[in-house]
């Protein structure tokens, strides 16, 4: 039984945002797969839902004649992990939500979901906003995506680096909605990447820590010319390991400098113990897994070592 207030469907996503202002303590809901089992377990107990889940306007990736990217929020994982323009251009991307629960939650689960995890706050619940868990995030982190949100005074524009805001929240106000995903072609051409979560399980396991980096080469394929690294449960949100990334670019391809991007990521991270895992292992997995995430990315782009 799910003890639900009200529920309103939005009819486009100006209504969304108009219900989203006309109840200031509503919970947005699309795919359901968080937000249910939050109402289910108590946290959102006699919670008012807007559903946006038939705005097919927010759905579909496309690429315009300058090569952006753009990606509707209620995008699901299953539409994305086999898209056409994502499988070409991004396809570290499809492999992550690939590793995000089963086909059943594939098949409705979102991308605005996944990274929002909005709900707005309710009776004071911030966590249930921008978990660091978050399988699409490393990866979007580390393609520089935007986010375009919709409000009262229309869209706005915020770099994925400044969605995430504190342990668990993002810079969605109350009366936003997340429209769309942006990766432009700056960011994503000539890049090879890869896409690591370590659970406890193959399949319909939360990530005790992701990982996902791409790089771009010269010329001769000798030197890194750009690598981009990003974690998830490395920090309070997902982050970009900046150290790692200096580390490394316009450098010589070796197995040591790898090693050495790697050895600087753990300057940018302060994971935390929790049931899951200690401390001291995700700080080891973070090494591990951004050497061996690096190495894939090099492969991918025609360099062993």
């Amino acid at each position: 039984m799910y003890d639900i207030e009200a529920i309103y469907e939005a009819e486009s996503p100006a209504h969304a945002v108009e219900l989203l202002q006309k109840y200031s303590q509503s919970v947005i809901i699309a795919g359901g797969t968080d937000v249910l089992i939050k109402i289910r377990e108590g946290m959102l107990a006699g919670c008012t839902l807007i559903s946006i889940q038939k705005l097919d306007e927010l759905r579909g990736v496309s690429i315009d004649t300058n090569g952006t990217i753009r990606i509707g929020s209620l995008s699901s994982f299953s539409h994305i992990s086999k898209d056409p323009i994502i499988c070409k251009y991004i396809p570290t991307l499809a492999e992550a939500v690939e590793t995000i629960g089963g086909p059943q939650i594939r098949n409705i689960g979102t991308i605005g979901g996944n990274i929002c995890n909005n709900c707005n706050g309710y009776n004071g619940h911030s966590t249930c906003k921008g978990i660091t868990s978050a399988d699409s995030a490393p990866t979007l982190l580390a393609f520089d995506a935007v986010l375009e949100y919709l409000g009262p005074c229309g869209k706005r524009l915020v770099p994925i680096k400044e969605h995430y805001v504190g342990r668990g929240g993002t810079a969605l106000k109350n009366d936003e909605i997340l429209q769309a995903i942006i990766i432009s072609k700056e960011s994503y051409e000539n890049c090879f990447g890869d896409y690591i979560k370590y659970a406890t399980r193959n399949a319909m396991d939360i990530a005790i820590l992701n990982c996902s980096a791409n790089v771009t080469l010269s010329n001769d394929r000798k030197t890194i010319e750009r690598l981009r690294i990003a974690y998830g449960v490395a920090e309070a949100i997902p982050i970009r390991a900046y150290s790692a990334e200096k580390t490394i670019e316009g450098k010589p391809i070796t197995s040591e400098i790898v090693t050495l991007a790697a050895q600087a990521a753990l300057n940018d991270i302060n994971p935390r113990t929790s049931w899951r895992a200690q401390k001291e292992f995700r700080i080891h997995l973070a090494k591990e897994l951004a050497k061996r995430s690096i190495t894939e990315s090099l492969k991918r782009a025609g360099v062993l070592l």
